[in-house]
């Protein structure tokens, strides 16, 4: 019993090493990628100094941190099993009865740790840190491009500009669900400085093409009466579309705050279908790890009857790139409706553990 706990607490420990030291490459890489991208995104802009771009660039750390992480837990663990056969390590444990589940099952549990612990305590971070990026993004990058638009418990909140070159703020409380329709509507007009001009008050407005139509109301300025209108055509550029577009990116929402967003999202008439992809994602992503154990073993244990470190790595290099191309096709159907949202975040799970666990048991029973 003490030898086996002493040989499972070393491979678990040899893994979570091979694992830090592969992730800590991979992040070190892809920032350095994003940092020249966002070097040439920024050339032509005033504000985007070099410490500026740097601070986004570590902002959006974390978040390209989550997306290499599978690979990560791939490399690392064949590159950990690679290293403990080249040593004979795992010959001796063959040799001493010791089967390939028995020294898989202590990287496994790591993997699943390591998969809670980004889900439930490193995406918050990385989500709140993305938010910022995207921020910055728009201000320095983009320039402010695109409406700002908030939903929230207190309704749907909208701005953009008038004709003259002023602003327009439109609230509504409610949002029908077939077409975008807003109830109990609020517009106020401001003016270039920013200055009340005046309020309108309407039962609903109705979003149709390049226009605002806004029944039912009253107009309020300062000192004068309040003034009726049946109908007021408010020009815009939104769309049904842009607006869904511009709502919170599922990637700035954090684990934790995504079921409640989810809700509103469904409660005011949008869809939620990427925000329900994304959680059901994270809700993989531990079992994933466990996967990504299970497929490199596969791997591993192969080079050690046929040898070739050279085979290796492009065996690994092949899984990822098919996880990542799989990964990328169930995703666009799940996120187009082709398919329901729990097969698509579920599918490379799902498919990783059955052929890794399936390849597991050939090389072990033959």
């Amino acid at each position: 019993m003490q030898l086996a706990r002493t040989l499972s607490t070393y491979i678990a420990r040899q893994f979570f090493i091979w694992f830090c030291g592969v992730f800590g490459t991979m992040v070190s890489v892809t920032f350095l990628l994003d940092y020249i991208e966002l070097i040439r995104r920024g050339g032509v802009k005033a504000q985007a100094t070099w410490s500026t771009l740097l601070e986004m660039a570590a902002l959006k750390l974390p978040h390209t941190a989550q997306d290499v992480m599978p690979f990560a837990v791939l490399f690392g663990t064949m590159l950990a099993f690679w290293r403990l056969t080249r040593s004979n390590e795992l010959v001796v444990a063959r040799a001493a009865g010791v089967s390939a589940w028995g020294f898989l099952t202590p990287a496994v549990l790591v993997a699943l740790l390591v998969g809670v612990f980004a889900v439930t305590v490193f995406n918050p971070i990385a989500s709140s840190m993305e938010a910022t990026y995207e921020k910055l993004d728009a201000r320095i990058l983009r320039q402010g491009g695109g409406d700002p638009l908030s939903l929230s418990n207190a309704g749907l909140w909208l701005r953009q500009s008038d004709a003259e070159g002023g602003r327009v703020i439109i609230h509504g409380d409610k949002l029908a669900s077939q077409e975008l329709v807003l109830a109990n509507v609020t517009v106020f007009f401001l003016n270039q400085q920013t200055d009340f001009t005046s309020r309108v008050e309407a039962k609903s407005a109705r979003l149709e093409d390049g226009a605002w139509v806004i029944e039912d109301g009253q107009r309020f300025r300062t000192g004068e009466s309040p003034e009726p209108m049946a109908e007021l055509r408010l020009p815009t550029s939104l769309t049904s579309t842009k607006i869904e577009e511009s709502l919170a990116s599922p990637d700035t929402m954090s684990f934790w705050e995504l079921p409640g967003f989810i809700a509103l999202l469904e409660q005011s008439g949008f869809t939620a279908q990427r925000h329900r992809l994304h959680f059901n994602v994270l809700l993989a992503r531990p079992f994933l790890f466990c996967a990504m154990v299970l497929v490199a073993a596969t791997f591993s244990l192969r080079m050690q009857r046929r040898g070739g470190a050279g085979m290796l790595i492009v065996s690994g290099v092949l899984a990822g790139f098919l996880l990542y191309f799989l990964s990328d096709i169930v995703f666009a159907l799940g996120l187009s409706a082709k398919i329901p949202v729990l097969l698509a975040a579920w599918t490379p799970t799902g498919i990783s553990m059955i052929f890794g666990s399936s390849m597991l048991l050939h090389l072990e029973d033959g």
